[in-house]
């Protein structure tokens, strides 16, 4: 199976437009993610997603990282994606494990124990487990921030890595890590930075000085 990674850097063309999400792919992948969440939020064509995900792919794949489609598990099959990750209102875990096979990585999504409970019992790899500091992604669709008790609270609770995701910053790495995350998903601290790829390398040096 694809390793879930520690780091993984969310692209996105509507908190900024500098950056393509081609672009911010190749520049995270350089600063060292293990992880590109490809993230289309926007009305967008079926055919577009899978040819900006076919570029995307490229530039994981030159730096070795791993391309994740968010939600759309029929756009990750036909790039040939590694990993998904899906939404509450996304397939079912259990049709996307029939779709893209038993080495693919499938991530779920909670924002309390009881739903990270329920979720971890499905065929999925990981939980992403959020916003835990709050989130300025989402607007009024954002669930309710956590805090570090009770994101601790439900890394402790199920016996799946958690990525932890919500306004996470460098200075923050180490209190999620300890709080008991796999690793951690970044947006704004990585896309609207006027230097992506540093800004993914200050968060991959920081999660390497963190972990053993």
């Amino acid at each position: 199976m694809t390793d879930i990674g520690r780091l993984h850097v969310i692209t996105d063309e509507v908190l900024q437009s500098r950056f393509t999400h081609v672009e911010l792919a190749a520049a995270a992948s350089a600063g060292g993610a293990d992880v590109i969440q490809y993230r289309e939020k926007r009305p967008t064509s079926t055919s577009e997603m899978i040819r900006v995900g076919d570029l995307m792919g490229v530039a994981c794949r030159e730096f070795g990282a791993t391309l994740l489609v968010d939600d759309r598990v029929d756009v990750a099959a036909a790039v040939g994606a590694a990993a998904v990750h899906l939404g509450r209102d996304d397939l079912p875990s259990e049709v996307a494990r029939r779709i893209l096979g038993p080495d693919a990585v499938i991530g779920g999504t909670a924002n309390s124990v009881e739903e990270a409970v329920r979720v971890a019992k499905q065929p999925i790899d990981y939980l992403g487990v959020g916003p835990v500091f709050g989130t300025t992604s989402k607007g009024n669709r954002a669930a309710p921030m956590l805090g570090l008790e009770r994101f601790a609270d439900i890394c402790a609770a199920v016996d799946k890595p958690v990525i932890a995701i919500g306004s996470i910053t460098v200075d923050r790495v180490a209190d999620v890590l300890a709080a008991g995350a796999h690793g951690v998903a970044v947006l704004s601290a990585v896309v609207c930075q006027d230097d992506p790829r540093a800004a993914t390398r200050a968060f991959a040096d920081r999660i390497a000085r963190v972990l053993p």
